[in-house]
């Protein structure tokens, strides 16, 4: 390739062709400065060398000023996240103490609670342990009469007077005890609604007072003397409430079957006792024991 560019370059130069006006228009190429000093080709030197030295000193300029900038804003962007920072750590430490104190109230709530169901409880055994004693009384009393409702029956006269005054105080009884019937249908319904967490306070009030009412306008509950009293035991005392899922109303309540229970033996036990003073000639009308 040199050796080919070095022939053609001899054929030129032998023509009297200059291959440097070859590639450029005359005049536009930079001759060299001649040996003798006397040329104008420096001044090209100097006048390429202005702008390279002015284009790097805008690029040194602009790159310091770049860098303080960026230095700038990283430095404002962590004095930012900084702050953020310690915002945060502080609602975080609001937020914690504020969750602690919470969870300790709620401690102390159902703490006092659990204490007032344990009250319950003992109340509710205790009213329970007193009406198993009164049923055994009332048992033992019960038994008793029909000892000595045998003994008559072996007079004979007095076997027939008994059994016409037992006769008489039946259908008495049965009043009584239909009564009783009714009264329990109220007392189921009243603790289905204290168990149903959707029926409001307001509706059992009234079926409270309701059954109030029915109690005091039965004749035939009014041998009863402290009917109202154990009602209003139930209402306060009577929190017994089966499953959830349970849908069998008469599975609610606990104290309220043991005053049904310890009702129907004083009916019972007060149809006996009337006969007896029948027998022997007393006012029917006198109060039971």
């Amino acid at each position: 390739m040199e050796l080919h560019y070095y022939k053609t370059s001899l054929l030129f130069q032998r023509m009297g062709i200059s291959m440097n006006n070859l590639n450029d228009p005359p005049r536009w190429n930079i001759a060299p400065e001649p040996r003798g000093g006397a040329a104008d080709g420096g001044k090209w030197n100097y006048a390429l060398l202005v702008p390279m030295l002015g284009l790097a000193a805008f690029r040194w300029i602009w790159t310091r000023e770049s860098q303080r900038q960026i230095y700038n804003m990283k430095t404002r962007h962590d004095q930012d996240v900084a702050i953020v920072t310690h915002d945060l750590e502080l609602k975080y430490r609001d937020a914690l103490r504020e969750s602690q104190r919470l969870a300790a109230q709620l401690e102390l709530a159902l703490e006092k609670e659990r204490q007032r169901v344990q009250g319950y409880r003992k109340a509710l055994a205790s009213q329970s342990q007193q009406l198993m004693e009164e049923r055994k009384h009332l048992e033992a009393q019960r038994q008793e009469l029909e000892r000595e409702k045998a003994r008559e029956v072996e007079t004979g006269v007095a076997a027939e007077l008994l059994r016409q005054a037992l006769a008489q105080e039946e259908e008495r009884g049965r009043r009584a005890q239909a009564a009783l019937r009714e009264l329990e249908e109220l007392l189921v319904e009243r603790q289905g609604a204290f168990c149903n967490l959707l029926r409001p306070r307001e509706h059992r009030y009234e079926m409270e007072r309701n059954l109030l009412l029915h109690a005091a306008r039965r004749p035939e509950l009014q041998e009863l003397p402290e009917l109202e009293g154990d009602l209003r035991d139930i209402f306060k005392n009577d929190r017994h409430c089966a499953d959830r899922l349970n849908l069998d109303k008469r599975k609610n309540g606990s104290l309220m079957w043991l005053y049904l229970r310890y009702w129907q033996l004083q009916v019972t036990l007060q149809k006996h006792q009337r006969a007896e003073r029948a027998l022997k000639g007393g006012p029917d009308a006198a109060q039971p024991k």
